[in-house]
């Protein structure tokens, strides 16, 4: 079964995890725990890369290039955060996108946020138009890539982000959205609105913090997807920061005390080096 096939069937029924590596290393590890799909973080990337994470700080092809390094990095499906593709006009995001599937992802998203503060979000009928555009490329390439589209009004700050988000997940379903994706949401009374109101369209949610809810009960919700975001690279993050400020402020080495030990890295990579070259 193809990666896009596979991707696909996870939509179908149930509810999966689908979490976010930065590298080839954490992608690898992550397909070792028995995840099905994986998808990347442009969050995660940049701050590898000593950037913000905005579309203008990571350039499109250096953020392809990424993106293929982690479709290439497993055989698992892969869908690519491709922020707001990248171009602000619906024929450039079409082409962005025609690039993007041709990295071999099985997936990817679409946000409806500008970069501009003053004007965070997309206008509906262009951030309509602009997901008819991605949806025309994908399906002109013949390949069924899975197309999420984003609405990120809990994240800009949008007055009313529920009822804000629910009208723009809407209207990208008529537009030929596959997998329906609003970041922000944290209860569950707000989740189940939006998965009401798409159904039976898939929904991606977001857990990025303890939001006190489980896989089990998110898939109760009728939630088919979930995403961490950057918080596996913030967690890795948090250890790397808070050791290393242990020692240039204290001189303290005691934020080692949690680190895995060298034996179990480089024992897991050698068997998984051995399981790639048998494989290939």
């Amino acid at each position: 079964m193809s990666a896009v096939s596979a991707f696909r069937r996870l939509h179908e029924s149930g509810c999966f995890v689908i979490p976010n590596p930065w590298d080839i290393g954490t992608a690898r590890y992550l397909k070792h725990l028995g995840f099905a799909a994986l998808a990347t973080t442009s969050s995660g990337f940049s701050f590898s890369r000593g950037l913000p994470d905005t579309d203008w700080a990571v350039p499109r092809d250096m953020a392809l290039g990424h993106i293929a390094e982690i479709v290439s990095a497993t055989d698992l499906p892969v869908n690519a955060d491709f922020e707001s593709g990248y171009a602000h006009d619906p024929e450039a995001l079409a082409e962005n996108v025609r690039l993007c599937v041709a990295t071999g992802v099985a997936g990817l998203s679409i946000e409806d946020a500008t970069g501009d503060r003053n004007h965070p979000l997309y206008d509906l009928p262009l951030a309509v138009e602009r997901i008819r555009a991605a949806r025309a490329a994908i399906d002109e390439t013949g390949t069924g890539v899975l197309l999420t589209a984003r609405a990120e009004c809990h994240l800009v700050g949008h007055p009313e982000p529920l009822r804000e988000s629910i009208k723009r997940l809407v209207a990208y379903a008529e537009a030929g959205a596959d997998v329906l994706y609003a970041p922000g949401p944290r209860t569950r009374d707000d989740i189940h609105a939006i998965v009401s109101a798409v159904t039976p369209k898939p929904v991606n949610v977001l857990v990025s913090s303890a939001i006190g809810l489980t896989v089990s009960q998110l898939a109760e919700l009728g939630v088919r997807r979930i995403s961490v975001g950057s918080a596996l690279a913030r967690a890795a993050w948090g250890a790397f920061m808070q050791a290393a400020e242990s020692i240039a402020q204290d001189g303290s080495f005691d934020g080692f005390a949690d680190a895995r030990p060298f034996v179990d890295l480089n024992e897991f990579f050698r068997r998984d080096l051995k399981e790639r070259a048998t494989k290939s």
